[in-house]
């Protein structure tokens, strides 16, 4: 049965604010008790201002983005729908845990400023898209990205706006959450956007990288000059002035995206070729450096965003 977000929200506000103004009448009971048995009525308020209260209420737009993260985590199968509570931490990842919503079998999700693969689970919206699908049904699902959209920022279609928070927002506010100790990492080719994707940390393996580079940055590439190829026939095609304008735009964009790309598929390899091993006991910040350093020389390799220190130096 198909369900809007709007009405599961709506009766979270209302459980919320239930709960909150009993606790908060509680609270007032116990320092009218204490007031009187102390006779302070003159120098004390038994009143609690909100602010005070220890239970939160309902934030439309905190609470969304809790669902997406929740989404992110039952795509790499840190959680699952069938089961509650945390599902995968490390050690065996059991695929069969997940049966109303399969994580994403390589630990590799791309986030791209624009749709280039149809239909490609790899590409973090659609999987999102997927996900909301399965929760709440296909005939609520425009709304519910309708309403999903509206509190986040930007301009433009909810599928839009969607990828824009990806692309330019979730990482730098997991970092914030995880106090710059995230659980997911998110590959950065750089300011061009060439290639981002993130991975979850606790089901990385030395292969993974040499994945990233084989199968993903090749379909990336791939799609690019696709994209490239496709908006230049179309510039030959017009006669718009307006038209060729936004064509040339776009090939440029995505040539700067194409360079991009290939630089940081050139670090990627040269790190691939040396199947670094990570050991989450040494914890996010020496891993985190690890990971982008050649084991051999030392010589870092930045593909992941910044965001987490740098480890001291032992002396």
């Amino acid at each position: 049965m198909a369900t809007l977000i709007k009405d599961k929200f709506e009766a979270w506000e209302k459980e919320t604010r239930t709960r909150f103004e009993q606790l908060k009448a509680n609270e007032e009971e116990l320092n009218k008790i204490f007031i009187e048995l102390y006779g302070l009525q003159d120098e004390l308020d038994y009143h609690v201002d909100d602010k005070e209260v220890s239970v939160s209420l309902a934030d439309r737009e905190r609470d969304i983005k809790s669902l997406i993260s929740y989404a992110v985590g039952c795509m790499f199968g840190r959680y699952s729908l069938d089961e509650e509570g945390l599902i995968f931490a490390g050690g065996k990842f059991d695929m069969s845990r997940y049966q109303k919503f399969k994580p994403d079998k390589d630990n590799i999700l791309l986030i791209t400023d624009d749709e280039y693969f149809q239909d490609d689970e790899s590409d973090i919206v659609l999987k999102f898209i997927d996900f909301i699908t399965v929760v709440y049904g296909k005939e609520t699902l425009e709304e519910n990205l309708d309403y999903i959209a509206d509190v986040l920022p930007g301009s433009g279609t909810s599928r839009e706006k969607i990828r824009k928070y990806f692309v330019t927002k979730f990482y730098k506010e997991h970092l914030a959450t995880y106090k710059k100790r995230p659980i997911y990492w998110q590959f950065d080719s750089g300011k061009d956007v060439g290639v981002r994707g993130l991975f979850y940390l606790h089901r990385y393996d030395k292969n993974l990288l040499g994945n990233l580079r084989t199968v993903y940055l090749d379909k990336l590439k791939q799609a690019y000059n696709s994209r490239i190829e496709l908006r230049e026939s179309q510039k030959l095609a017009t006669t718009n002035a307006g038209d060729v304008a936004r064509y040339n735009k776009e090939i440029s964009n995505l040539n700067k995206k194409l360079k991009e790309l290939r630089n940081f598929d050139e670090k990627v390899g040269h790190l691939a070729l040396k199947k670094i091993e990570l050991d989450l006991d040494d914890g996010v910040i020496v891993n985190y450096d690890k990971l982008q350093r050649d084991p051999d020389t030392g010589e870092k390799f930045m593909i992941l965003t910044k965001g987490v220190q740098e480890p001291k130096e032992k002396k």
